[in-house]
C-alpha cells in the first residue's frame, strides 16, 4: 500500500481552490490500484488565507474591513475530508527537483522539509509592489502594515498613487473617500477636501482592459472625492528624501514629494524558488496555453493563477483555468495508473471580453462584463459594498465554490502530450 501526494504551492484563490476541487473530484475518479492512495499537500507561507481582492479598502480602514472579513484560517475548512487525505505545512518553497520529483520546503519555525510528489500544482501567484496589497508572511505582519499605514493616513495632505490598474483606482477613491468625505448630491467635487490624492497612469487611460469611456467615467468619480489623475507620465524613480518622505522623479521631468507614496505599478510572479528554464522573460512559469501543463518541466506539473504565463490575471480567469489543470491531472493520473495512453484532454480558452469592476469608494463603481458596460448601481450591489466579501470569501476558503465538478468539451490529446506521457 502506498500514499501518492499531489503537492500544491500556495493558498490563495488558485491554490486553495486547485485543492477541494482535487479533493472532491480528481482523487475520488481515479482508478483503484493495489491499494494506492492519493492525498492532497498544500503549502503557504501563512496559515490563514488572504482575500486580496479587499486589500484597498482594508488598507485604508479598518472600521468598513476588519480583520476578521479578510483573514480566513486554512486548515479548519478542510477538515470535513476523510481523515488522511488533506495535510496542510506553512512554510515557503525554496527549491524544485522535478527529476527526483521532490520540493524543498522552509516552514515558519525555520525547519528544512523535502516533501515528495506524485504531481505538482504550481499556485504561489504574485507579489505587489506595495506591501499594503499581498500576504507575504502571516496575518499579523499585514495588519500591522495596514496599523502603520492608517496611523499616518489622517495626517497626510498630499497621496501619490503610481499605477492605474483596478488596485491604485481602488486605493484612490478608498482614500479620496475616507480623507475628504462623500460629496454632496450632484457636486462635483468636495466642498472642503482635506487632502490631494494624485493617480500616476503611464497611459493615455485608467483601466487598461476597460474602454476609455469608462476610463473617463472613474476619472469623474474620483474627481468627485477629491481625486486626480496625471496622464502618459511613468514613474522613473522613488528614493528616500532627508524630511522622510518618497521623492518621485516623473518621466515629464517633475519631481513628487507627497506625504504618502503608494507603488502600484505592477507585480512579481513567486517563481525564484523555480529553475530558471521553467520561466519566461516575465519570470512567469511557462505554460503550455490550452493544457496548463508546464511542458518543459516534465510531466504532472500544471499551473494555475497569476503565476502562469497563459493568464492576464485575475479570479475570473482562475475560475475558468482552474477545472481544465485539474482535469488533465486527473487524465494524467489515470494513464499512469492502469497504463493506458489517454485519448483526450481539457483545453483552456482565453475568456478576453472585456470583463472587470472596479469600485470607487463605498456608493460607485465602474466596469464591464463579458463586453457589456454596467452602471455604477450594479457594480455597488456586486463589489463596492463589500468587495465580494460576503458572496465569495467565506466560500472560497471552503471550497463551496466547487462543489459541482465543472462541465467540459473532451479534445484529441496533443502529440507532444503523448511523447510526454511514453517518456515519463
Amino acid at each position: 500500500m502506498s500514499t501518492q501526494t499531489i503537492l500544491i504551492l500556495g493558498g490563495s484563490i488558485a491554490g486553495l481552490g486547485a485543492a477541494h476541487y482535487a479533493l472532491k473530484h480528481t482523487i475520488p475518479q481515479l482508478p483503484k490500484k493495489d491499494g494506492t492512495t492519493y492525498t492532497v499537500t498544500l503549502v503557504n507561507p501563512s496559515k490563514d488565507f488572504f482575500w486580496r481582492i479587499a486589500s484597498p479598502r482594508a488598507a485604508v480602514n479598518k472600521q468598513l474591513m476588519p480583520s476578521a472579513k479578510i483573514f480566513y484560517p486554512i486548515e479548519p475548512a478542510f477538515k470535513h475530508y476523510p481523515k488522511g487525505s488533506f495535510t496542510f505545512i506553512q512554510g515557503t518553497a525554496t527549491h524544485v527537483d522535478a527529476a527526483g520529483q521532490t520540493v524543498s520546503i522552509t516552514t515558519s519555525s525555520g525547519e528544512q522539509q523535502t516533501i515528495p510528489y506524485t504531481a505538482l500544482i504550481i499556485a504561489t501567484g504574485m507579489t505587489t509592489a506595495s506591501p499594503l496589497f499581498t500576504q507575504t508572511t502571516s496575518a499579523s505582519d499585514l495588519t500591522s502594515a495596514y496599523d502603520e499605514f492608517q496611523k499616518s493616513l489622517p495626517n497626510a495632505k498630499t497621496i501619490v498613487i503610481g499605477g492605474a490598474g483596478p488596485v491604485a483606482v481602488e486605493t484612490a477613491g478608498e482614500i479620496a473617500e475616507f480623507l475628504n468625505g462623500k460629496p454632496g448630491f450632484m457636486a462635483s467635487g468636495p466642498k472642503n477636501p482635506k487632502a490631494k490624492v494624485t493617480i500616476i497612469s503611464a497611459e493615455k487611460k485608467m483601466l487598461p482592459v476597460l474602454r476609455e469611456a469608462i476610463s473617463k467615467q472613474a476619472e469623474k468619480f474620483l474627481k468627485r472625492l477629491g481625486a486626480d489623475v496625471v496622464y502618459s507620465t511613468k514613474v522613473v524613480s522613488t528614493t528616500q528624501g532627508e524630511s522622510g518622505k518618497t521623492v518621485v522623479q516623473l518621466s515629464d521631468g517633475k519631481t513628487l514629494e507627497p506625504d504618502i507614496y503608494i507603488d502600484a505599478t505592477g507585480v512579481r510572479p513567486n517563481t525564484s524558488f523555480l529553475p530558471k528554464e521553467w520561466l519566461d522573460s516575465r519570470n512567469k512559469v511557462q505554460t503550455n496555453p490550452k493544457t496548463l501543463r508546464v511542458d518543459i518541466a516534465g510531466p504532472k506539473i500544471y499551473a494555475i493563477g497569476d503565476v502562469g504565463s497563459y493568464t492576464r490575471g485575475g479570479a475570473i480567469d482562475i475560475g475558468d483555468a482552474l477545472p481544465v489543470a485539474l482535469t488533465n491531472l486527473k487524465i494524467d493520473l489515470t494513464a499512469e495508473i492502469t497504463g493506458k495512453p489517454a485519448t483526450q484532454e481539457r483545453h483552456y480558452k482565453a475568456n478576453l471580453a472585456e470583463s472587470q469592476i472596479c469600485p470607487i469608494g463605498t456608493s460607485k463603481g465602474v466596469g464591464a462584463f463579458n463586453g457589456n458596460k454596467m452602471p455604477s448601481i450594479l457594480i455597488w450591489m456586486i463589489k463596492s459594498r463589500d468587495y465580494l466579501v460576503g458572496q465569495l470569501a467565506q466560500a472560497t476558503v471552503d471550497g463551496k465554490t466547487w462543489e459541482k465538478e465543472s462541465k467540459w468539451k473532451p479534445e484529441p490529446i496533443s502529440q507532444a502530450q503523448k511523447v510526454g506521457l511514453s517518456s515519463g
